[in-house]
């Protein structure tokens, strides 16, 4: 504390240099979109962001987001209680996989399921014969969003789980308590926070994604674009106004995912404080 009170010039260094990169990496980026979105008026701003297109893309997204959210709590929920509470062979690979999104380029990862599902594959012609169509299509979109987001959930939940310890779930087991009952008893409590912040941050990923779903989409105009992929469309036609009014739309997806992050760091926080 002595040495932060003697250091003033150095603190206020740092400020500045914190403020100017917030300044200009975020705060001008989002005032340049909102001035640009609203160079026509409220009316074209109306216009741009209920065109029927922008609907569209908004609820591909919305439901691309749903679903990689969905799947990958259930996944990051399995994959941090088996990592943590379970002795087995493969631990490390299966925690080095989990990592795997976070080095490999969402473009690659597009690509990769091209390779497996597309018309070169020899997957290919059992899933035309069901009539399951995954590339250029929403399964695909689906698929790609959950690849890039599953890492998330489970890497907010293990560092919890293994600071928790079995000690808790042991005791309950002895007292005759069955395995769903611990978890809902015993671990749980102990992860909802983390669970809640884990879930937040895929559904903010998500919902940006673009490298992985541009790959596999096809770029068809009101049946795979999702918001990002419509921003771009948008841009490249140089419709700047019906671009920028339609990346407002996910600014304030991300105001809203930022608030509930706060929430539930607050929560968390008071939790923990109670707790000790």
């Amino acid at each position: 504390m002595d040495l932060r009170k003697e250091n003033k010039a150095l603190k206020y260094i740092l400020v500045t240099i914190s403020f100017i990169f917030l300044g200009v990496f975020l705060i001008l980026p989002l005032i340049y979109i909102v001035i640009t979105a609203l160079k026509e008026g409220i009316a074209g701003y109306v216009n741009a962001v209920t065109d029927e297109y922008a609907i569209k893309a908004a609820l591909l997204t919305i439901e691309a987001t749903v679903f990689a959210v969905i799947v990958n709590t259930i996944f990051g929920v399995a994959a941090a209680w088996l990592i943590t509470k379970y002795a087995f062979k493969g631990k490390k690979l299966l925690s080095t996989f989990i990592d795997l999104p976070v080095t490999v380029s969402p473009i690659i990862a597009g690509l990769i399921y091209v390779l497996t599902f597309g018309r070169q594959s020899s997957l290919y012609p059992i899933l035309d014969s069901y009539g399951i169509q995954i590339i250029f299509a929403v399964p695909g979109i689906v698929l790609a969003t959950i690849f890039v987001t599953f890492p998330f959930i489970s890497r907010e939940l293990i560092p919890v789980l293994t600071a928790q310890g079995t000690d808790e779930e042991e005791a309950a087991a002895i007292m005759g308590a069955n395995t769903f009952t611990i978890f809902r008893k015993v671990t749980f409590p102990h992860i909802k926070w983390a669970l809640l912040y884990g879930i937040v941050l895929c559904t903010a990923r998500a919902m940006g994604e673009f490298g992985a779903v541009s790959v596999l989409s096809g770029h068809l105009r009101g049946k795979t674009n999702t918001l990002p992929l419509y921003i771009e469309l948008l841009y490249q036609g140089y419709d700047f106004t019906g671009a920028f009014a339609a990346s407002s739309i996910l600014v304030v997806l991300a105001i809203i995912v930022l608030i509930l992050r706060l929430v539930i760091e607050k929560h968390g926080r008071k939790e923990l404080d109670l707790n000790k």
